[in-house]
C-alpha cells in the first residue's frame, strides 16, 4: 500500500458477529498487529469482546468507499463468497477466504448427497473459492484437501485462545460455584447431585449449537450410564443403603466418585421447547445455560470439557476446545479424521466413539475426585501447557500477517 496511507480490512460474516470468535480474533489483529482500519459487516445479535468495542479502529456495520481488503469466512459460502468477491472486485480490493469448513458438507447433512442443489452449491463454493487472492484454513488435513482437490493454496492458521482465557482461581471456582448453586437449587422442586449437602461435585462443561454434524445425545446416554455404573459400584460396597453410602461420600468417609454437575451453553432461547434441559439423577445432574461472553469465562472453573462436534468434512477443529485449553481445561472430545491435530490423547484429552466410551472415560477420570484423580490431574496439567504455549495474536503474527500483507501490497504497489 501507498506510503501515509494507512490500510483498511473488511471482515464479513454473514451471521451473528458476537457469536463468531475466531473473526472478532481476526478485527483485533487486524486492527492491533497489522494497524489497520478494519470494518465489520455482519448481522447483529450477540455483543462482541468488549476488547472489539473498545477500539475505536473497529467499525463494526459501517462499509467504507474503499477496503483494501475483503476477508471472508467460509461457511457459509452462498452467497457470501459470491457477494464478497464482486465487491471487492467493483472496489479494486483484495479478497481472502478464511476456510473453517466446507458448506457443501454441511448441507449434505441436510439434504443428502444426491441433491442437485447440493452439486450446485459446491461448484458455487469451489469456483470463486478459487477466485481468492489468499486463503487461511484451520488445519494441515484441510490445507491438503483444499489443494488436491480444488488446487487452492491456503495457509494454516490454527485456532488458539485469546489473552483473556485463562485457568480461575480457587476463589472464582468457589464463587462460581456459590452463584450456581443459588440458581439451581431455586429453580426447581426436586433433590437431586447439586442439592446434597457436603462437598461440590464436580463441573463438566460443553457447548452446542444443536447442528447435524453434533450428536448431544451422546453425553445425555454417557451421563445416565455413569449414574448406573455408580450405583452398581456402591452397591458392591456390600450396602443395601445406598443413601447412606452417598452422606459417607459427601461425609469424607469415602472417597469413590463425585455427582457431576454439567453445564451446556450455546442453546438458543427458541429452542427451548424442543430440547431436554434439565436432567436429573442421583449421582449427576443436568442444567443448560444460556450464558453471554462475560459467562464463557466459567469453563475456566470447570474440571472437564466435552465437545460433541463431529465435523461434516471430517477436515476442521472445533473452536470450543480452543477456549478450553486456553482456560487450562482438560477435554473429552469425540474422535474423527484430524481431531488429533488439537487433542493429544493421555496428554491434554481423551477421545471416544461412543457413549459407553464417554461414560468409561468419567468414571476413570473422576474416581477419587477431588484428591486422588491422578488422571485427571496428568491430563489438567497437559491442557495447561497446550494453553500457554500458543496464542491468538502469536500464531496470527507468525502465520497470517505476513501472506495478508503481501496480498494487499501486490493490490495496491
Amino acid at each position: 500500500m501507498g506510503r501515509g496511507r494507512r490500510g483498511r480490512a473488511c471482515v464479513v460474516v454473514l451471521g451473528d458477529f458476537g457469536r463468531s470468535p475466531r473473526m472478532q480474533y481476526h478485527a483485533l489483529s487486524l486492527a492491533r498487529q497489522a494497524s489497520l482500519e478494519v470494518v465489520v459487516v455482519a448481522y447483529g445479535g450477540s455483543v462482541p469482546h468488549k476488547e472489539i468495542l473498545d477500539l475505536e479502529s473497529i467499525y463494526i456495520h459501517e462499509m467504507v468507499p474503499t477496503p483494501d481488503a475483503f476477508i471472508v469466512q467460509n461457511t457459509p459460502s452462498v452467497p457470501t463468497l459470491v457477494a464478497a468477491r464482486w465487491a471487492s472486485r467493483l472496489r479494486h480490493s483484495a479478497f481472502l477466504i478464511d476456510w473453517h469448513n466446507f458448506g457443501y458438507t454441511l448441507l449434505a447433512l441436510s439434504l443428502g448427497r444426491l441433491s442437485p442443489f447440493l452439486a450446485l452449491y459446491h461448484w458455487i463454493e469451489k469456483h470463486y473459492g478459487k477466485m481468492a487472492d489468499g486463503s487461511f484454513c484451520v488445519t494441515k488435513a484441510m490445507q491438503h484437501g483444499l489443494a488436491q482437490n480444488w488446487g487452492i493454496k491456503a495457509t494454516v492458521l490454527y485456532d488458539q485462545p485469546p489473552e483473556f482465557f485463562h485457568p480461575a482461581s480457587l476463589e472464582e471456582k468457589h464463587q462460581l460455584f456459590c452463584r450456581l448453586s443459588k440458581d439451581i437449587n431455586t429453580s426447581l422442586g426436586v433433590e437431586d447431585c447439586t442439592s446434597h449437602g457436603g462437598a461440590e461435585p464436580a463441573l463438566i462443561v460443553s457447548s452446542t449449537s444443536w447442528t447435524s454434524d453434533e450428536d448431544f445425545g451422546i453425553l445425555l446416554e454417557a451421563a445416565v450410564m455413569y449414574n448406573r455404573r455408580v450405583a452398581a459400584i456402591l452397591n458392591e460396597d456390600d450396602s443395601s443403603d445406598r443413601m447412606l453410602l452417598w452422606k459417607e461420600i459427601h461425609d469424607g468417609k469415602k472417597h469413590l466418585y463425585p455427582s457431576l454437575l454439567f453445564v451446556i451453553t450455546g442453546i438458543r432461547q427458541k429452542m427451548k421447547g424442543e430440547v431436554l434441559l434439565v436432567y436429573c439423577c442421583q449421582y449427576f445432574c443436568l442444567r443448560d445455560a444460556l450464558l453471554q461472553e462475560k459467562d464463557l469465562r466459567r469453563k475456566r472453573s470447570a474440571d472437564l470439557g466435552v465437545c460433541l462436534h463431529t465435523s461434516s468434512s471430517g477436515l476442521d477443529l472445533p473452536m470450543k476446545v480452543v477456549d478450553m485449553f486456553g482456560s487450562g481445561l482438560p477435554v473429552c472430545a469425540v474422535s474423527y479424521s484430524c481431531i488429533e491435530e488439537l487433542v493429544k490423547v493421555n496428554k491434554n484429552g481423551l477421545l471416544f466413539s461412543s457413549s459407553s466410551e464417554l461414560a468409561d472415560e468419567l468414571l476413570m477420570l473422576f474416581k477419587g475426585f477431588p484428591s486422588d484423580c491422578n488422571a485427571l490431574k496428568s491430563l489438567r496439567d497437559g491442557a495447561h501447557e497446550t494453553g500457554a504455549s500458543a496464542r491468538w495474536a502469536t500464531e496470527w503474527e507468525e502465520h497470517a500477517k505476513p501472506p495478508l500483507l503481501d496480498v494487499i501490497s501486490r493490490k495496491f504497489d
